[in-house]
């Protein structure tokens, strides 16, 4: 009989956030050894909710075999702190109401979304089940809100900081999505012992993600939907959010405005996104692109419809987390140019790999320099630098990660 396991994630099938399609490959991929059941949200994160998620408190589904319990959250105004909370409070604690009705479980996993809590419904869970409970990070906090500066109160972060560490002490094990945030763990403990913790990057399914010819049907198809066709893209995918500093990188972009072979497309959606939006209107930036996010059957598309990708996170984010991003970028065998934290892990990849360009995060002078001089010389550096898709195949593939996930969940039973 397989042994039992339950999953805490707020993103699940049919959620469009690289969260939740991660996610839900890790538990289709572990449902093969563990008898899995998940635990998250009804589909909310286009921000309104269907219909027939608006009457229950509890929704029982299957996904693949797997159990899905899905939880009702409450329509989310994403520019608003207050609705914010209400949405993260009303999973929380209707998360611990599903767990109550489920019984035991040999396992438990959680992530740290919502940020802190994920880890208290982790323990929490722990508790209820009596299970062995697996804490993935993949976003240190309170260390990322310090450094975006979103919340400044320090005995808010001071709280933070000592839930969260309560949360990896009380875990069996605890999972890393990269080098530097394994440095990170050990920072948060030094003088104390760290938490028995693994380092398992996140992945985009290779077989699904895979270079196209840039005369694909599709590819070309995506390009002329956005006025991208003859264009030399220079491309973003995934959240436009609040700790990618996409508010001082436009303003890098702004040089290149009147290049009209050259576009700058944003794919995606996130809090960022309308203050972008308004200063490329206002400064009359007609080559840069806002593209909604894609369907997951049809990222590949969209990936392959770029020359080079923008992998970015804001100075103060290394060993917090890593941009997922660059997985899929490597699947197409695209450049990247990687504006970061020098040794960070995306940083490291690129280096590795020799798939792109590094920029410290925030030089503007070197990034102004660095773009400009890919512009110019587009084609070499494009030939130079496609080998990404080789790096991943041989480090960095889903079965690699899933296996890790599925070894290191068995080493603590």
């Amino acid at each position: 009989m397989k042994k039992t396991l339950l999953m805490f994630t707020n993103y699940f099938y049919p959620e469009v956030a690289t969260t939740g399609q991660i996610l839900t490959e890790l538990a289709e991929g572990l449902s093969e050894t563990f008898d899995v059941t998940v635990i998250c949200e009804v589909p909310s994160y286009a921000m309104l909710l269907e219909e027939r998620y608006k009457t229950k408190k509890y929704y029982f589904e299957r996904h693949k075999g797997i159990k899905v319990v899905r939880v009702r959250v409450p329509e989310v105004n994403k520019q608003s702190k207050k609705s914010r909370v209400k949405y993260i409070l009303s999973y929380f604690f209707n998360s611990i109401g599903a767990t109550r009705k489920l019984g035991k479980f040999d396992l438990v996993f959680t992530v740290t979304q919502p940020p802190v809590l994920g880890g208290i419904l982790g323990t929490i869970g722990k508790r209820l089940t009596g299970g062995r409970l697996m804490y993935q990070i993949m976003d240190f906090n309170p260390e990322q809100t310090i450094a975006v500066n979103y919340a400044g109160n320090k005995a808010v972060l001071k709280a933070m900081m000592w839930w969260d560490k309560r949360s990896c002490r009380n875990s069996d094990v605890v999972v890393t999505l990269g080098r530097d945030m394994q440095e990170t763990l050990v920072k948060r403990f030094e003088g104390e012992k760290v938490p028995n913790n693994v380092v398992i990057n996140n992945w985009i399914d290779e077989e699904k993600i895979f270079p196209l010819p840039k005369d694909d049907e599709k590819v070309m198809a995506f390009k002329e939907e956005y006025g991208l066709t003859n264009k030399f893209v220079i491309m973003t995918s995934g959240n436009i959010g609040l700790y990618y500093d996409f508010e001082n990188i436009v303003k890098i972009i702004e040089g290149h405005k009147d290049n009209p072979d050259v576009a700058f497309v944003f794919v995606g959606d996130g809090l960022v996104k309308p203050k972008l939006q308004g200063y490329t209107k206002e400064h009359q930036m007609d080559n840069v692109v806002f593209v909604p996010f894609q369907k997951k059957e049809d990222l590949i598309y969209s990936l392959n419809a770029a020359d080079i990708h923008i992998v970015t996170n804001a100075k103060g984010i290394k060993g917090v987390s890593v941009p997922s991003k660059i997985y899929g970028i490597l699947a197409v065998n695209k450049p990247i140019w990687g504006i970061l934290e020098k040794g960070s892990e995306a940083w490291r990849i690129v280096e590795d790999s020799n798939c792109g360009t590094l920029v410290e995060a925030g030089d503007y002078k070197k990034m102004s320099e660095s773009l400009a001089d890919m512009i110019t010389n587009r084609d070499s550096f494009v030939k130079k630098h496609s080998t990404g898709r080789d790096y991943l195949m041989k480090y960095l593939t889903k079965q690699q990660s899933i296996n890790a996930y599925r070894d290191a969940l068995l080493s603590i039973l």
